[in-house]
């Protein structure tokens, strides 16, 4: 059963990145079944769907999503120069980081399972770990954006802002996006 995808345009893009969370989160939690799943079946059909769901997500959207933030959301804060703000900013690019190493280590075992390559203890125990690791790095960042940095941007962006940057964030992703109304 698919569940419902929240969803927003490029014409409300901080309402897109809340969203893109949300799918953060479901393909954390897939992930999190897909080791339950291993443990007990091994790498089956259905793991080898589970698995080229979540590296779909974290190979295309998550990086476009990250930028998104590089892009148009942090910048504002970092020139607001309040001191909270900045240190959330820089936790939150160092979390980049880290995540875009932590996913380098859980990729290629999760390309293992989604060519159904046979499931040992070893390599079963070695997704687990860096699917926690990779999972935990979300946990708090995902808290700070949502409650902090999120709307301190969105407080500090203009009609215009958010139009350049839904403009920008498509554009980037090859969505033709329809000229504005004059009116």
């Amino acid at each position: 059963m698919l569940l419902p995808t929240p969803s927003a345009g490029f014409d409300e893009p901080f309402e897109m990145l809340a969203a893109c969370h949300t799918r953060v989160q479901r393909s954390l939690d897939l992930l999190s079944r897909l080791l339950a799943h291993v443990r007990a079946h091994g790498a089956d059909a259905q793991a080898a769907d589970a698995a080229r769901d979540v590296l779909r997500y974290f190979d295309i959207a998550a990086p476009a999503h990250h930028e998104d933030e590089e892009r148009h959301v942090f910048p504002p804060l970092v020139a607001s120069g309040d001191a909270a703000l900045v240190a959330a900013v820089q936790r939150l690019r160092a979390d980049h980081v880290a995540m875009a190493g932590g996913w380098q280590r859980l990729r290629p075992l999760l390309q293992r399972v989604a060519a159904r390559e046979a499931a040992t203890p070893a390599s079963i125990d070695a997704l687990d770990a860096a699917a926690r690791e990779f999972g935990g790095l979300y946990a708090q960042h995902l808290v700070t954006e949502d409650g902090l940095v999120f709307p301190a941007a969105r407080e500090r962006a203009d009609a215009a802002t958010v139009a350049a940057m839904g403009d920008e964030m498509a554009q980037r992703r090859g969505v033709a996006r329809p000229p504005a109304s004059a009116g």
